[in-house]
């Protein structure tokens, strides 16, 4: 109990719910690798090769239900990146799409990178996301940082 005998009240928020379908029979469920993983391990459908210094796109074979305010974001998963330099591009899903689940997988090493039936290849973390109108104005708002980009905020 506090020492200032006030109530504590915990919020509890309201459990938020992915849904999948399984295209084919070649889909797999998404699944977290752990309690607390930020995303689930999405799984390809067939087996493939992403090309030394080239890209493919990856089909999961499932498609996805977003939670209301929500967006999905197809990200890297750190070991094929520090181990086989694959890397993951053009990861955003919207709330509304309702098709396969692609994955577009690049190869940044010398060799081709082979993909079997099964393996993880990309996380998939939904993030809150907001719709706000759209205003085009004559000027914005002056800021101490100005146009400064691509480093231009620090020295090192």
């Amino acid at each position: 109990m506090p020492a200032d005998n006030q109530t504590q009240v915990k919020m509890i928020e309201p459990t938020q719910i992915l849904r999948f379908a399984k295209l084919t029979d070649h889909a797999f469920a998404p699944i977290k690798a752990s309690e607390k993983a930020a995303g689930f391990d999405l799984k390809s459908a067939y087996d493939c090769i992403v090309p030394a210094h080239g890209k493919q796109i990856v089909k999961t074979d499932i498609q996805i239900e977003l939670p209301s305010g929500c967006y999905g974001r197809i990200a890297p998963r750190s070991g094929l990146a520090a181990k086989n330099f694959i890397d993951i591009g053009a990861g955003v899903v919207d709330e509304d799409y309702r098709g396969n689940i692609g994955v577009v997988m690049f190869n940044h090493s010398d060799v081709d990178f082979h993909i079997a039936k099964g393996d993880r290849i990309a996380q998939l973390i939904c993030e809150r996301i907001f719709y706000p109108q759209l205003e085009e104005c004559s000027s914005l708002t002056e800021t101490q940082r100005g146009e400064g980009g691509f480093g231009s905020t620090g020295t090192n």
